[in-house]
């Protein structure tokens, strides 16, 4: 396959039970446990973020996840799995909000794009974060067009180029 980044959003909470290995299968339950450690010596870089249920607020994660892809993908050689337990909410949530804050694409545009390849199920929840970051890029959008400076909240979204 080729991959060499993996962004597990389905990745254990790093908690006092689960660095001492005394992790139950209630904790685990809802994750997908292949951190860093599972993939050493395979030169993949791996990004795990923490597992939530679907009412959790995933926009904090929005960023963190569009970093991980947009640095993994300057190189051309680079090939990128995201995946969650089901691989149709979280992973797929976090893909969309990466096409829209890296390339500039609308929710429904990023939702069009994804679903002619493959079939995702975002929670309404998590489409209802989207749709508030959708909200604040097109306000950027507008505010850079116009020449206003952005506020702290909207430059939150911007990616530097290094």
């Amino acid at each position: 396959m080729g991959i060499t980044h993996i962004l597990n959003a389905a990745a254990p909470k790093k908690d006092l039970k689960f660095l001492l290995g005394m992790a139950s299968e209630k904790d685990l339950l809802g994750t997908v446990n292949t951190g860093s450690r599972y993939y050493r010596g395979m030169n993949i870089t791996y990004c795990g973020l923490p597992s939530f249920r679907h009412w959790a607020n995933i926009s904090k994660y929005f960023l963190p996840a569009a970093k991980f892809i947009h640095k993994a993908l300057r190189n051309p050689m680079s090939k990128v799995l995201i995946h969650c337990t089901q691989g149709l909410s979280h992973s797929a949530t976090l893909f969309l909000a990466y096409l829209m804050i890296c390339h500039d694409m609308m929710v429904e545009e990023a939702i069009d794009h994804v679903i002619k390849v493959r079939c995702i199920k975002p929670y309404f929840g998590h489409l209802k974060h989207l749709a508030f970051l959708n909200a604040d890029l097109v306000l950027q959008q507008k505010l850079k067009l116009q020449g206003k400076k952005t506020d702290k909240k909207m430059k939150k979204w911007q990616i530097k180029a290094k």
